[in-house]
């Protein structure tokens, strides 16, 4: 292991990778159990995973992105939050909840697709799994491990654990409770109810089959019933426990290095490793423990429904500044807070600043300069970014030649910015709007395009006149705040009427953001003529 700290942890990684003098390609993997909705929470692996796989490839070696689809798991539990394949969150009560509590104890790829739309229930959410990598951008190799075990790829592992039972189950023990003479580490499916049983009688190793009695298999302190076949399985007709199967796959395909989250650190990662050793006779891959994020504050769970989707956090903001996500130090928990996206989006961009030399942060500067041009799809210096409120502004109105001057006024782009940079930074308003909407907060208004009918008192009119004439004289926000107060008292006008005057013009509303700050993000010809209530 390298003794030397990088700025950037995936050079770090990479460097212990290469002390082991690996063969190319490099395999990196991931893997989930497609339990329920694919949520960002599971991203943690896949963009740990991206980071080190770039640094190798930047450094000249030839990666493979794997991540395993544990689709032969058993379903232990119905979730109580889907997706379909639009990614649209339906509860239990829009789908066949009792199906999928009839099929309780089999494997994923055995469960119908409660949407009918793909060949399973294991197949449907990991394609939406695919789809959100390449939404992200991650070019991942997705495996499944059903087809491992049908196609006889697992075969070879099976074996082998199996004609070292005894030596498997001393390991194990080490590791977990209940473990007897009885116990033989597979797991076959039912040939009757297609359920998977623990209770497996005689291993042929000659012919690889294994004979069972289906009694059903615990799950999360609970026991879900068999049906009481008494049959006969192949290796290929069933599956490795868990503690068995994880370094199986490091067998089976090659894995240099795998990260995980702590869970797995304290549990089946210690296991793990010396199954590898003991049982497998292989060495297990460099590994890397990462801190869960929370969101909004509370951990992510499927089965709980407390999700969100690469999906609906891509209708929130760019592709990379959800990969400069997880730039930040792995080991450090964080909270994904979606009502202060805006505090994500403006730290991203600040990220890039300092890569450009556009401002100075001798903390963020190195892995700014190493990780940067991992996180977008070009560097671009001419690129500009609106900051996300100023956005959120914007999308108050529909008039795109309103952002143009808005943002032209505010300094964002000038006569040198390609049209390119002004189409990508006006992309940013159409996020910001989605932000407000969802999550109904103080920019989630619309600007009136056109005058709105009034009937103001002639002390309000005449208060309206100054104001515009402050504005004009091109005063910025705050002060435009401070001034309408000072205006109010000037004409003698309740200060709560001469807001609900400037709601009325600007949203046709009694209410709104803060007013004067708000004028002051607008454009000043258009300000001015709205307060002289002219079209």
């Amino acid at each position: 292991m390298s003794d030397r700290h990088n700025a950037f942890w995936a050079d770090d990684i990479a460097d212990e990778i290469e002390a082991r003098d690996p063969e190319d390609p490099i395999v990196i993997k991931g893997g989930v159990s497609p339990s329920g909705v694919p949520h960002l929470g599971h991203f943690n692996e896949i963009m740990r995973g991206y980071f080190v796989a770039r640094v190798l490839r930047d450094r000249g070696h030839e990666v493979r992105q794997v991540f395993t689809s544990d689709d032969r798991d058993a379903l232990r539990g119905v979730p109580q939050t889907l997706a379909d394949s639009d990614w649209n969150l339906v509860g239990l009560g829009e789908v066949d909840a009792g199906a999928l509590g009839r099929n309780l104890g089999k494997p994923y790829t055995d469960i119908p697709d409660p949407f009918g739309e793909t060949d399973s229930y294991g197949a449907h959410f990991t394609d939406l799994l695919a789809r959100s990598a390449e939404a992200v951008g991650v070019d991942i190799e997705l495996v499944s491990n059903t087809d491992l075990y049908e196609s006889g790829e697992f075969e070879a592992v099976t074996r082998e654990v199996l004609e070292k039972t005894d030596l498997a189950r001393e390991v194990l023990a080490e590791y977990q409770a209940g473990i007897d003479e009885s116990y033989v580490p597979f797991m076959p499916r039912c040939s009757e109810c297609g359920r998977l049983t623990q209770d497996v009688g005689e291993v042929d190793l000659d012919s690889e089959t294994v004979d069972y009695r289906c009694s059903g298999l615990d799950a999360g302190g609970d026991h879900i019933d068999g049906c009481g076949h008494e049959g006969t399985a192949t290796f290929r007709e069933g599956k490795l426990p868990w503690r068995f199967e994880w370094p199986a796959q490091w067998a089976v395909l090659g894995v240099d290095f795998e990260p995980f989250g702590k869970d797995h650190a304290e549990g089946s990662w210690p296991s793990g490793q010396d199954i590898a050793r003991r049982v497998l006779d292989i060495e297990p891959p460099v590994p890397m423990t990462y801190e869960w994020f929370t969101l909004n504050g509370e951990p992510l769970s499927s089965s709980s429904g407390n999700v969100v989707t690469v999906d609906e956090v891509l209708a929130l903001l760019e592709p990379e500044v959800l990969r400069y996500f997880f730039v930040r130090n792995p080991k450090r928990a964080k909270d994904f807070d979606v009502e202060r996206i805006d505090l994500l989006v403006d730290e991203f961009d600040r990220f890039e600043r300092v890569y450009f030399g556009e401002e100075e942060d001798e903390d963020i500067e190195p892995i700014a300069e190493r990780a940067y041009p991992f996180l977008v799809d070009e560097v671009q210096e001419a690129r500009v970014r609106l900051p996300y409120t100023f956005a959120a502004v914007l999308g108050m109105t529909d008039d795109r030649d309103l952002w143009v001057r808005m943002a032209r006024n505010q300094g964002f782009i000038d006569d040198d910015t390609p049209e390119w940079a002004v189409e990508e930074a006006l992309e940013r308003v159409e996020r910001a709007r989605t932000w407000a909407e969802r999550m109904d907060n103080a920019y989630n208004y619309r600007l009136q395009a056109e005058l709105p009918e009034t009937d103001f008192d002639d002390d309000v009119v005449a208060a309206l006149n100054d104001l515009a004439d402050f504005v004009a004289e091109g005063h910025d926000g705050e002060a435009i705040q401070g001034q309408m107060y000072e205006t109010a008292r000037d004409h003698g006008v309740e200060v709560g009427d001469f807001f609900a005057a400037g709601y009325r013009l600007f949203f046709d509303d009694t209410e709104g953001p803060r007013l004067g700050e708000f004028l002051g993000e607008l454009d000043d010809a258009f300000v001015v003529k709205r307060l002289r209530r002219e079209d």
